[in-house]
């Protein structure tokens, strides 16, 4: 349930990140960060060795409400690592009227994961994401994005609402030019939740990106042939980038979806086995 909240109430917070490698052991990532209001780290956490750090964010009042804005910043520099998750969903709440919204900035020089769980928006939510990512030459990522539209374990549909996002990539070894651009603009009852060329009646979407490396034919086709079933279909979009995107009826499809994706992914672009961060499991 929602929590109530009074009239004219709302959060600015703002969090910054930024990983660097230690400066007297190169085979350690630390992290530096700073936070304004109610968006905070609650761990920083090196499960797979000093190199990765892994990072919880999270947000105290449980949810994003109307007027509510929250705005995040990362920065990996050369030589760091990073894996970024959170503890559970992002809720938007119910709007009363006003407009929530959330700025993601991300600059990777080194390695960075981007890993939310997934974000719920609430019938009469009104939305505006945004998610900036600018990629260094040397730079590798791997990222996600989950939405569910309404809570269908609720019962509760999409009728009423917006929900706005956009999500953009440049990459400094094309001269910083925009290599990805995503607009989604979704109304309440929108015949697109319906459309067979919109969300054909699914409400949950997902994308993936993972960025960084020169993807040649034969690896993208080496790629295809070890995802799962259940996994959703990748393409490349630009030299160095693959999506790949889901429709789903459920959150935890949308994400075996995109996981299945990432467990392949991660050891050719990042070195690492899929290995998924605890939290994932509670």
């Amino acid at each position: 349930m929602a929590p109530i909240y009074s009239r004219g109430v709302t959060w600015h917070a703002r969090l910054s990140l930024d990983y660097q490698p230690d400066p007297h052991d190169g085979g350690r990532t630390l992290l530096a960060r700073t936070h304004h209001g109610p968006l905070v780290v609650q761990k920083a956490l090196y499960p797979e060795g000093p190199a990765l750090c892994h990072t919880l964010i999270v947000h105290p009042p449980g949810g994003i409400a109307g007027g509510d804005h929250l705005t995040i910043a990362a920065s990996v520099a050369a030589g760091a690592q990073a894996l970024v998750t959170t503890p559970g969903a992002t809720k938007w709440y119910k709007a009363n009227g006003r407009r929530a919204a959330q700025s993601i900035s991300l600059r990777i020089d080194g390695r960075l994961e981007w890993l939310p769980q997934e974000a719920i928006v609430f019938n009469q939510a009104r939305v505006c994401s945004s998610i900036d990512i600018a990629l260094g030459r040397q730079a590798r990522t791997i990222g996600w994005d989950i939405v569910a539209l309404g809570r269908a374990a609720a019962g509760e549909t999409f009728d009423d609402g917006a929900f706005a996002q956009t999500i953009r990539l440049t990459d400094a070894s094309e001269g910083d030019r925009l290599q990805w651009v995503e607009r989604t603009r979704i109304a309440g009852s929108d015949a697109l939740l319906a459309s067979p060329v919109g969300l054909a009646g699914h409400h949950v979407l997902g994308c993936l990106w993972a960025a960084g490396h020169a993807w040649r034919d034969s690896e993208i086709e080496t790629l295809r042939e070890q995802l799962p079933p259940q996994a959703a279909p990748i393409t490349r979009v630009a030299p160095r980038l693959l999506l790949a995107r889901v429709l789903a009826t459920s959150t935890p499809a949308a994400r075996r979806a995109l996981h299945g994706v990432w467990a392949a992914v991660r050891p050719l672009l990042l070195g690492r086995p899929a290995q998924p961060p605890r939290i994932w499991a509670t």
